[in-house]
């Protein structure tokens, strides 16, 4: 082939971003093509929309591809600009005066044809140095894509500890407030029992606020080491033949080590202790409230709830169908004053949310609009646990076991909302002084097993 012409080809197949061969070659939505693990780079923390780097047209991240044609068409022309370039004395045999073209995987050498067959070598795996070093680079393809998807597992991961401890910040805060004033609630001034719990709590959110700032701190390591072997392994991608064979399988045994543990995330569990006399206290102020029952497809609540929380539909959790109809229930009556508490049985539900809402964010037939201006507590079953989740703020809490009475109370002269463990006789969450202002109605919805 014609030099310029070589040239030519190669600059063609070149990637805009490193600028070498394109390696595992993937085409984005404007119809340019650069490696895969460059766009990924590139891509990574770039703010939305993400502009191709050649042309500056907006581009869609993706799950990409590769271009087998323009795969194959790299890899002729890298073989073809080897061959034009053995006819240096580094490529010949000192013995024989021969071309070396053969690569002995045992001991890592190049051999010339007749270096080959003498007896030191008897017994070994020959293989052409092209082909030895095109499938060890296709070996390192295949594991940056596979590290590629661990380093988004561990980014995942990463995000949910962030936003974890970001909540667990201000559950601490949150639950120290709280029980503060259920104590005041209960026993005006001073009680033992407040301040023997509360030293209680202390030692427990400062032990799980560690607990997730180590966890974090690995998870940010783990990023980094990640990243770093995945740009060592694009370099060594690029490397001259010989290079690549003799220093491949010290990096990829390094990165197979790397990946065997990757760090998870921390779920702290509700921590709440039980407040003597809590639950006869609000007792007091029971009601007895009336519920229209029927069968209603809420799913969109449900589905609307989890996505406040995750930011988009959490495919591996059990709430992930809609196939399922919720036995929906509605209060006859609402509150708009006072003090009211009732108590609601759990015990055959594994799935269901709770709690009070705007009359005006009901339709007519008892379908809940949105959660705009409501009061909710939702719980769904995972492989050895539950989770409730709180929203306004969306605040997440895991319980080894499900919960089989949950009380409700209403405070319209503080104008907040309660949810307690009647069990346990605790606090679940409790909505700031000032959260209520507006008539609300109670409803339950449940699905179960």
């Amino acid at each position: 082939m014609d030099l310029d012409i070589l040239h030519q080809v190669q600059k063609e197949l070149s990637c805009a971003i490193c600028l070498n061969y394109m390696m595992d070659p993937v085409t984005i939505n404007c119809g340019h093509s650069f490696c895969r693990p460059c766009v990924c780079l590139a891509w990574e923390e770039a703010k939305s929309p993400v502009l191709c780097p050649v042309c500056r047209e907006p581009a869609q991240k993706e799950d990409f591809k590769t271009n087998v044609h323009l795969k194959n068409l790299v890899s002729i022309a890298r073989q073809t600009s080897i061959q034009h370039s053995q006819n240096s004395e580094e490529d010949m045999c000192g013995t024989h005066k021969e071309t070396r073209k053969i690569f002995c995987e045992e001991d890592k050498s190049l051999l010339c044809v007749l270096c080959s067959d003498p007896q030191e070598h008897a017994g070994h795996r020959h293989c052409a140095i092209d082909h030895a070093a095109e499938n060890s680079r296709e070996m390192l393809a295949k594991q940056m894509r596979s590290l590629w998807k661990q380093m988004e597992e561990n980014q995942r991961n990463l995000n949910e500890e962030s936003t974890i401890l970001s909540e667990w910040t201000l559950y601490m805060c949150w639950q120290r407030e709280n029980i503060k004033v259920s104590y005041e609630m209960l026993h005006p001034g001073p009680h033992q029992d407040e301040k023997q719990h509360m030293d209680t709590l202390r030692k427990q959110h400062n032990s799980i606020f560690q607990k997730l700032k180590k966890s974090k701190a690995k998870m940010v390591l783990k990023k980094q080491q990640l990243k770093k072997i995945y740009k060592e392994l694009m370099k060594m991608y690029h490397q001259p033949d010989v290079e690549l064979l003799q220093d491949f399988g010290g990096l990829l045994k390094r990165c197979e080590s790397l990946q065997q543990q990757m760090p998870q995330p921390v779920h702290p569990k509700l921590s709440a202790q039980s407040i003597p006399g809590l639950i006869d206290w609000l007792r007091q102020f029971q009601v007895e409230i009336s519920f229209n029952y029927g069968i209603t497809n809420q799913f969109l609540l449900v589905r609307h709830v989890r996505r406040l929380m995750f930011g988009q539909d959490h495919q591996g959790s059990r709430l992930n169908s809609d196939r399922f109809d919720y036995a929906a229930a509605w209060a006859k009556q609402n509150f708009s004053c006072g003090k009211h508490y009732w108590e609601l049985d759990m015990n055959d539900s594994w799935e269901w949310v709770l709690g009070v809402c705007k009359e005006s964010g009901i339709r007519n037939k008892g379908t809940l609009m949105h959660s705009e201006g409501s009061f909710i507590l939702l719980c769904w079953k995972e492989e050895r646990h539950y989770r409730l989740l709180t929203i306004s703020p969306v605040v997440t809490h895991i319980v080894e076991n499900a919960m089989s009475r949950v009380g409700v109370f209403l405070d319209f002269e503080r104008g907040s909302l309660s949810f307690v463990d009647v069990a346990r006789n605790s606090l679940i969450w409790r909505y700031p002084d000032g959260s209520l202002e507006f008539p609300v109605r109670p409803f339950i919805l449940t699905r179960h097993t």
